[in-house]
């Protein structure tokens, strides 16, 4: 279900459903999608039998009530895998945001196999899950069809060394076809997982295909991350979906226009918007971590050599802030490694946790929130374009002494978004820290117990 503006009831939404799709035709971005050309005046072939979606409206007192709620996860299908043992959650170095440069290195960086065999490396040097290789590494019509130039056995030999799984992007309509061969084929060559992408719509045959996808995919001990969709439930039915879009994420910087000189889409105003609305049904794949960081008036969309807006520890803070059980992180590992010490902390940041407690914030201006994985607290916090100064509440933790290892926007970030500060000092629960965020800025720490 859609929610539309009434323009003639400015107060009213309107509900609206895609139509099921009766005939359709190859199209879409790089002809990757079945595009509907005749739609039915119905919505679903169903029966009496058939468990209808929920429809829910949450109403809350307080902003933060959003965004720690779980009610999307309450009211989703109950777990459909009896084996859950072999699903792997983790963090991702991923080529293509950063179109995969890669500097002094002694080959021609692209997608081929010594380009991967070096975000392999990256990923062990920062005990980072997985790499995804992006579209390319296929031809456009056949998943089993392999780039010559990439030795895929050789990157799954060369991964399992240094314990890194290989992820594979696939468009939708290619994940469809023989999808029971592909699986069965890319499981026991030892990969660990599909992103399905170029969804592209959500009509009945979509969503019941994201079903039957999951399944197989669980079958063949396969991990997924739904890519162009939203989730709905279907993540708690099967777990082995780690992530979805449905989001306005960073990759959207690489082409963002610009109007009388401002950014037109507001990124930070977005991201303090995103955890409390679009959060709601489920996990997003944001995919943050730029190290190029740029004021409002400093951005540029600049497709193979992508920043984004706002400062380098609001950044930093989306790994708490944002849920993802499969977590991209979106830049060059060259920039990582000339940032080593923001890529370590990074790099420590669970995508699962324990416990979830919302602290502050306002839908579109601010949020604080506290993640705990394990005794260790994660805090992160956001704003908008404005400047804040705001106050975390340690009263989360237990009795006893903590070290707090913080990142904090620097004093000239306001001109320079690159500008952090790290410190390192010793807390406890009846603290209550003033922090101050620049102008589309932020502030994250670790919180470890004292032995």
């Amino acid at each position: 279900m859609f929610l539309l503006r009434n323009n003639d009831k400015p107060h009213a939404l309107t509900a609206t459903f895609a139509p099921y799709p009766l005939e359709e035709t190859v199209g879409g971005h790089n002809r990757l999608n079945f595009v509907p050309t005749r739609r039915a005046d119905y919505l679903a072939h169903t029966d009496a039998r058939q468990t209808l979606p929920w429809r829910v409206v949450i109403v809350s007192e307080k902003d933060t009530q959003l965004a720690d709620n779980d009610m999307a996860q309450r009211l989703a299908p109950a777990c459909r895998l009896t084996d859950t043992s072999w699903i792997i959650p983790g963090k991702v170095a991923w080529d293509w945001w950063n179109a995969c440069n890669l500097t002094g290195v002694d080959f021609k960086a692209g997608i081929n196999t010594p380009t991967y065999k070096a975000y392999i490396d990256f990923a062990a040097e920062n005990h980072l899950e997985y790499i995804i290789i992006d579209e390319g590494w296929s031809s456009p019509e056949n998943l089993l069809d392999v780039n010559p130039e990439i030795d895929l056995e050789a990157l799954i030999a060369y991964g399992n060394q240094k314990n890194v799984g290989i992820i594979l992007w696939s468009s939708w309509r290619n994940a469809i076809k023989d999808t029971d061969n592909t699986f069965k084929h890319y499981s026991k060559l030892g990969i660990k997982g599909f992103k399905i992408d170029f969804f592209d719509r959500d009509d009945q045959p979509v969503i019941r295909s994201m079903y039957e996808l999951a399944q197989k995919a669980a079958d063949n001990h396969l991990v997924l991350d739904y890519h162009g969709i939203k989730p709905g439930g279907i993540q708690r039915a099967y777990p082995n979906i780690l992530n979805f879009e449905g989001v306005k994420g960073l990759e959207n910087a690489k082409w963002e226009p610009i109007v009388n000189g401002q950014p037109l889409h507001d990124f930070p105003r977005y991201d303090v918007s995103a955890p409390f609305l679009r959060m709601l049904a489920g996990p997003m794949d944001y995919t943050p971590g730029a190290m190029i960081n740029a004021t409002r008036s400093a951005f540029r969309a600049v497709y193979d050599r992508p920043m984004s807006q706002g400062t380098r520890v609001h950044q930093m803070a989306m790994y708490t802030l944002f849920e993802s059980s499969l977590q991209m992180l979106a830049d060059s590992p060259n920039k990582y490694r000339k940032e080593q010490e923001c890529t370590d902390f990074i790099a420590k940041v669970p995508t699962v946790f324990d416990e979830t407690v919302a602290l502050d914030g306002k839908v579109g201006e601010y949020i604080s929130l506290a993640r705990c994985k394990d005794g260790i607290w994660y805090v992160g916090a956001m704003t908008d374009w404005t400047p804040r100064q705001c106050t975390i509440d340690l009263s989360f933790l237990s009795e006893g002494e903590y070290e707090a290892e913080i990142f904090a926007d620097g004093i000239n970030a306001d001109r320079e978004a690159t500008d952090y500060r790290k410190e390192i000092r010793t807390v406890k629960a009846n603290d209550k820290l003033n922090i101050e965020m620049a102008p589309g800025g932020g502030w994250t720490a670790r919180i470890t117990p004292k032995k």
